[in-house]
Order: C-alpha cells, then sequence, then structure tokens
C-alpha cells in the first residue's frame, strides 16, 4: 500500500521505514559509529561521517516527515537546537514576530543570544490572527507560533496566520509539541515549519532528548540541513533508536493522554478551591471553536489557578503531590506538575510574564497514561 494512504495510526509504525537491508531487522538498528569505511575518497554508501548523515537518526528523521504529512525531516540534539537552526536562517536586521506567551526557552533563545546579533523579535498577543498586521514590516521574515501556547493553553489560528504571512512572503514556525500531529498537522494549515520537542510525547517516555523539524520546500530543507551538519546539533543514534520506537506508539498513547486531560480538566473545574483552569477543551476557553477545527482533540496540557493562592500556596500543592511528579518538561507517559513562574519560564522577566498571565499561583499539569482515578485522588489530597 502506498504510504500517501496510510492514515495517522499506520504511519507511526510504518511511515517512511522498512526492514534493514541487511538482515532484515524490523527495527533500525542503532548505528553506533562516527565514521564509516570509504573504497576511494568520497567513495560511500551514503554516509561519510554521522554528524552529516546516520543510518538510525535518518530513519527517525524520516518517520518525523511521514507523520506531519512532510517531504523532509531533521532530527537535533534537543528541541532548543532545532529553534537555534531555524532562527540562524535569518540576518542581522531582520524581524520576528513571536507569541507573547510562549516556553520560557524560547524567550531566553531569542533574547539573550540572537538579539545582540540585531535580530529583532517582538511578542505579539496573536489569537486574533488580524492582530499581528499592525506588527508586520518590510524586514519581519518569520512568524514564530506555539498552539496551544505554554503555558496559558492559548489556541492560533494557524492557517489564518499562514495566510497572512503568505501575502508578504514570510515564513511561519510552528512549535508543535503540545498538540503533536496525532491532533494537528500545521503544514496542513499553510505553515513552512514545524519544530517538536520530541523530548516531549514524540518520545514519551522521559528518557531522550532530541529535537526536529519538518519541512515541504525543498531548498528550505537543504538550508536547514546545511545549518544542521555546519553547526553540529545532531541527535545520537540510541536517542534516535529511542525516539522513533516512541513514535510507534505516539498514537494510542495521546488517546489516553487526552481521555485523561478531560477528566482531569473537568473535575478541577468543579473543585471548589481552584479559581481558574485553562484547556482547550471548555466551550468558553478563548478560541475553542478553532481548536475544534484545527485540532482532532483537545490534548493532556492542562494549567490551572488555586482560589485566593499565593506563590507560597502553589509551591506547597505541588510539593504535597504524590503520584505526579514534580518536574520540568512534559508529554511523558507518567504525569507531571510544575510551576511556570519558578521553573519552566523563569528566565522571562515577571513583568513579561504577568502580561500574558504565567501569575506566580499557576500550577502546570501533564497528564499521563494513569488511571485518572488514582490522578484525581492525588489532586484532591495536594489541594486540600
Amino acid at each position: 500500500m502506498s504510504e500517501k494512504k496510510l492514515k495517522f495510526n499506520s504511519k507511526t509504525i510504518h511511515g517512511g521505514q522498512k526492514p534493514d537491508a541487511g538482515y532484515g531487522a524490523v527495527m533500525p538498528p542503532i548505528y553506533q559509529t562516527s565514521t564509516y569505511a570509504q573504497t576511494t575518497p568520497g567513495g560511500h554508501k551514503g554516509f561519510a561521517y554521522s554528524r552529516s548523515a546516520n543510518p538510525t537518526r535518518e530513519a527517525l528523521e524520516k518517520s518525523l516527515a511521514s507523520i506531519e504529512n512532510g517531504k523532509y525531516g531533521l532530527a537535533f540534539a534537543s528541541g532548543m537546537a532545532a529553534i537555534d537552526a531555524i532562527i540562524k536562517l535569518l540576518n542581522p536586521g531582520d524581524e520576528v514576530l513571536s507569541t507573547n506567551d510562549l516556553y520560557g526557552g524560547s524567550y531566553r533563545l531569542f533574547k539573550q543570544i540572537f538579539e545582540k546579533y540585531n535580530i529583532k523579535f517582538q511578542f505579539v498577543n496573536m489569537q486574533n490572527a488580524d492582530d499581528i498586521k499592525d506588527h508586520i514590516t518590510e524586514n519581519t521574515k518569520l512568524i514564530w507560533v506555539e498552539t496551544p501556547t505554554n503555558p496559558m493553553m492559548n489556541i492560533l489560528d494557524i492557517k489564518a496566520i499562514a495566510a497572512i504571512a503568505k501575502q508578504h512572503s514570510i515564513l511561519v514556525a510552528v512549535d508543535n509539541t503540545f498538540a503533536t500531529p496525532y491532533l494537528q498537522v500545521p503544514l496542513d494549515l499553510g505553515a513552512d515549519i514545524v519544530m517538536h520537542s520530541a523530548t516531549k510525547y514524540l518520545g514519551g517516555h522521559s528518557d531522550v532528548l532530541v529535537g526536529a523539524l519538518i519541512v515541504n520546500d525543498k531548498k528550505l530543507a537543504d538550508q536547514l540541513y546545511f545549518i544542521q551538519n555546519a553547526s553540529g546539533a545532531v541527535c545520537g543514534p540510541m536517542d534516535s533508536f529511542l525516539t522513533l520506537r516512541g513514535i510507534k506508539t505516539l498514537h494510542v498513547r495521546m488517546q489516553r493522554h487526552c481521555e485523561n486531560g478531560k477528566i482531569i480538566a473537568e473535575y478541577l473545574a468543579k473543585h471548589p478551591k481552584i479559581e481558574k483552569v485553562y484547556w482547550p477543551g471548555f466551550e468558553d476557553h478563548p478560541n475553542h471553536e478553532i481548536a475544534k477545527n484545527q485540532m482532532n482533540d483537545f490534548g493532556g496540557m492542562i494549567s490551572f489557578i488555586p482560589k485566593g493562592s499565593s506563590y507560597e500556596e502553589a509551591i506547597k500543592i505541588v510539593e504535597r503531590l504524590e503520584l505526579f511528579t514534580l518536574a520540568e518538561s512534559l508529554g511523558g507517559v507518567e504525569s507531571l506538575a510544575g510551576h511556570p513562574a519558578s521553573m519552566t519560564h523563569g528566565s522571562i522577566p515577571k513583568e513579561e510574564r504577568l502580561k500574558s498571565g504565567v501569575v506566580d499561583s499557576l500550577i502546570r499539569l501533564s497528564i499521563g497514561i494513569e488511571d485518572a482515578d488514582d490522578l484525581i485522588a492525588d489532586l484532591e489530597q495536594a489541594i486540600q
């Protein structure tokens, strides 16, 4: 059967994959090598040095392209390395429009690393796509989108933003880490680049550090491959293997993440000690209708604010959790809890955090695939 005809659940297992040519291994072998024998200078079997290409990494990159409906996939040492490669497409004097609610590491990279090279960043509320028009200048070369955003779960209209960008020949890059291609496919909605911290849902087991980019345009893919090879921030063969293994169960894991997420979100929304819950599945969530149109479900990421909660009380709640692990990251089979103001978003100045709603009492949950009743019991004892 043609791969183009495969549905998503089949693509996670078979997309871009075939048995190993050497011995018919069903899973791609871990090619734990730095270099490859050549018969004559430049005479090799497609691999010369593992920074440039590695068979295990190539298998992962083909899988990434397949599940995102793209033509070209690139795997990096981390999500931040993947974002770094995107910004290196730009030149001094170029400008980037970024959503104002985004991962703290992305903000730090933009402001503390690339701004000193005279690349300008504007952080804009993009919940109404038309609002970005007032911020576009002749120097705008990239629009950076997160949806759902981290940690406020804001929903941005990828299709509308991409349409505006096309009118001005601006690239659109979408961080699809929270949603994964199980829920939304940005390239199908007009985006030029999809980025993943594959450390999260794609790997799914909190045991790898990998980043990914997927594109359709050959010229853009070549530019990114040049940066990947020249800068050298590639993932190793073991991490490639583990991430590829994780992708094969992405669809079944995401189904449970979504099921549990809905149960936990509704429990928190009804709780007398919870002031506000942020989850795109609620009908009163901003841009809920857009989420319904561009996503297949609403995911397992939730943020909430306890009633009358202070910084100190939020800390006490996350410290009292037992089944939820207090930790950075998200998207693993185990449930995690975090305090964005002091953890994932600590690198963003407080006044900037507050503008996007990241208050000191906000708690973020990554809902795992455990039994939902056990997760509720743990939250109940911690909140009470």
